[in-house]
């Protein structure tokens, strides 16, 4: 059976009472990001790379989308929740020498790492993408199921701050999320649902549409998952 379900009802979260200051928040924020380390480790660990319903075997509208871009080679692309996905293998086949995959799931990463067996041309960053603290700058962002995750608009928040410091002047974001009719909820986990427009405007200010496509992804269990794509071009700063 599928992990995701259209017919669960998103239900409302409520922010409990804290205590003030960074050292709370901090802390906070540390305890969500062990729970969700455990999350989906027990998924990947339960399931298996191939048994997860985000799987796939050809992730081939990322390829299309990220293809049409025309990214160099040697640019630096981040595939943020890529976990065991199979899309860094087809980035590193199709000659890009500089690919990095982040994901909370140790579990998931480790998976990747044997498979490719310490190739040179990755680099592996287990965190949180909310607390991940970038070093460098990528020129493409490719998030595919991270987003929809973010029901709370604090996270959406974080997300967005972290997504700005670490994409390139100029580069580019491929997004893709839940479709409007697509499940209400993943892996026992409520998630939001977009359309190319309200990833647009999900995003801000500070980009601009290149292209939007739609995809029924099939999963594993042989559910079908309507996925909304967005590809979008950081706009230069207003002088």
């Amino acid at each position: 059976m599928s992990s995701c379900s259209r017919r669960a009802t998103i239900t409302a979260l409520t922010r409990p009472s804290r205590p003030e200051g960074a050292a709370h928040e901090a802390a906070g924020r540390a305890r969500q990001g062990s729970g969700r380390v455990e999350h989906w480790d027990d998924a990947y660990t339960r399931l298996g790379p191939e048994g997860v319903s985000w799987y796939q075997s050809n992730p081939a509208v990322s390829l299309e989308l990220v293809g049409r871009l025309g990214i160099p080679r040697d640019a630096a692309v981040i595939d943020v929740g890529g976990g065991a996905s199979l899309f860094v293998d087809r980035l590193l086949e199709g000659g890009y020498s500089d690919v990095t995959v982040l994901d909370v799931s140790a579990a998931a990463l480790d998976a990747a790492r044997r498979r490719l067996e310490g190739n040179p041309a990755v680099t592996w960053e287990q965190a949180d993408v909310l607390a991940w603290q970038p070093v460098r700058r990528y020129l493409l962002w490719h998030d595919r199921a991270v987003f929809h995750f973010l029901v709370d608009p604090m996270e959406r928040e974080g997300y967005l701050r972290v997504l700005q410091r670490a994409l390139a002047p100029s580069g580019h974001v491929v997004l893709a999320t839940f479709a409007p009719d697509g499940p209400q909820e993943c892996s026992g986990l409520p998630v939001a649902r977009y359309s190319p427009e309200d990833l647009l405007t999900a995003l801000g200010g500070g980009f601009a549409e290149v292209e939007s496509t739609w995809e029924a992804h099939r999963t594993p269990g042989g559910g079908l998952q309507p996925f909304t794509w967005i590809v979008a071009r950081a706009l230069p700063p207003i002088a």
